[in-house]
């Protein structure tokens, strides 16, 4: 136990679903002698239904279940899963923002949390009157983060507004101050949601070197929460796979992360994609996706040397008419970039009037068996305005070599399948 950071003993957390009372007891009388008349909710908020005929089996709703796992002192663990699985739930738990149902958590060490933009940060105060105030949350002395104030301020790169209130930040001068408060100060044990998508390539950069180096150079306990398999790659020794409230598995990352990717794996023939994560301002947004085989049929699942086409629909939502760009990009499952395939590439003219569906065809796929991921981008080619951006929307497998050879093929052994001409020059030897 001596060496264990975080511990979970069968950690459940329940929700209950139902109103929120109106604030007052006549008026909570008031809606229940409209519902047993069978009469609309006279304080129903706007954009709320009232569909008195649709009612799940039970009205509690279980976010996580039976939760139980140990992370130890240094660890840096990821934790994975589809949206709803229960990520950030769990999070909240061992933050000690929320309590759970059932169950207990146990640890060593100070937590600093960075679960939101702008979590524990008090808009009225300045950033380096809130950088004191975190320290001090944490159990610091004043001058114990004054030593560290320099080193804060330099990394989130605020020094010009340090006096400045926090609520006239920007959503990217907040997050660059909230992590590196959360980085720097003294805490024994890091926990960070994915708020990293909010700053830039750079700085998701910087951050990940960053929690590598308090993981590795310092010690401290890291838990990571992330879509992107690649960071989680980069970061973590270890992952928690999340599914439904449970977890299916806690493993070192390399056996994780094909997991998470089946887990992922898209079953259905058509991807609506209305539900998925997305970047942008949604002048032009993606409505769905699918792949098709070489006889045009629906599927998942190729061999190498095969074609396939990916096809989805784009919707333009504004009415000024600009130049637009259009992307797939494709990657690994371990999270390596493959491809980004542009639309002027092949000189074609993306232009549309208001939905249209793209078909892309790509002829002899050459890569070795592994799970392969698409995502999608659409914004202007002149400002380079992101209209809609989605990460991992389709997966797809390839499984085998196909008509091209019946050798094994281990994804290991390589990336991509070649064929090249082979000839045989045979030198003879002359007699001297």
């Amino acid at each position: 136990m001596s060496n264990i950071a975080i511990k979970a003993e069968n950690l459940s957390k329940a929700y209950q679903l139902g109103q929120i009372g109106t604030g007052t007891i006549s008026r909570d009388l008031e809606r229940w002698y409209a519902r047993i008349r069978g009469k609309e909710d006279p304080f129903l908020r706007i954009g709320e239904s009232n569909n008195q005929n649709t009612k799940s089996e039970s009205d509690v709703v279980w976010s996580l279940k039976d939760i139980n796992f140990e992370i130890e002192q240094g660890d840096a663990v990821g934790i994975i899963g589809r949206n709803g699985a229960g990520k950030s739930t769990l999070l909240k738990i061992l933050s000690k923002v929320t309590a759970p149902t059932t169950g207990k958590i146990s640890g060593k060490g100070r937590i600093a949390s960075l679960l939101e933009v702008g979590t524990g940060f008090h808009p009225e105060l300045s950033g380096r009157e809130n950088i004191f105030l975190n320290g001090a949350i944490l159990g610091m002395r004043k001058k114990e983060i004054q030593r560290k104030l320099d080193e804060i301020v330099d990394f989130a790169g605020i020094e010009r507004y340090l006096d400045t209130p926090v609520k006239r930040y920007s959503s990217g001068m907040y997050v660059r101050l909230a992590f590196a408060v959360a980085a720097h100060l003294e805490s024994e044990i890091l926990i960070v949601d994915e708020v990293l998508a909010v700053g830039d390539a750079e700085f998701q950069k910087k951050c990940l070197g960053k929690m590598g180096e308090v993981s590795k150079g310092e010690g401290r306990t890291v838990l990571f929460v992330s879509h992107n398999m690649a960071s989680i790659a980069q970061l973590c020794n270890r992952a928690i796979l999340l599914s439904n409230g449970e977890i299916l598995d806690f493993n070192t990352v390399s056996k994780i992360i094909p997991q998470y990717f089946y887990l992922n794996k898209k079953s259905e023939a058509f991807i609506d994609l209305k539900d998925h994560i997305r970047k942008g301002n949604r002048f032009h947004e993606f409505e769905w996706i699918n792949l098709k085989n070489g006889k045009g049929e629906l599927n998942r699942e190729f061999n190498i040397g095969e074609d396939f086409t990916i096809s989805f629909q784009l919707k333009r939502n504004s009415k000024s008419i600009t130049p637009v760009r259009i992307s797939i990009e494709l990657k690994a499952s371990d999270g390596l970039n493959i491809a980004n395939m542009i639309d002027a590439d092949s000189s074609f003219d993306s232009h549309y009037q208001n939905e249209a569906i793209f078909n892309v065809c790509l002829k002899d796929i050459r890569l070795y068996p592994d799970t392969y991921l698409l995502s999608l981008y659409i914004g202007d080619t002149t400002s380079n305005d992101v209209f809609d951006y989605i990460e991992d929307c389709a997966s797809f497998e390839v499984i085998g070599g196909g008509e091209l050879t019946s050798r094994p093929l281990p994804r290991s052994a390589g990336l991509l399948f070649l064929t090249p001409e082979w000839k045989l020059d045979e030198i003879l030897k002359k007699n001297l």
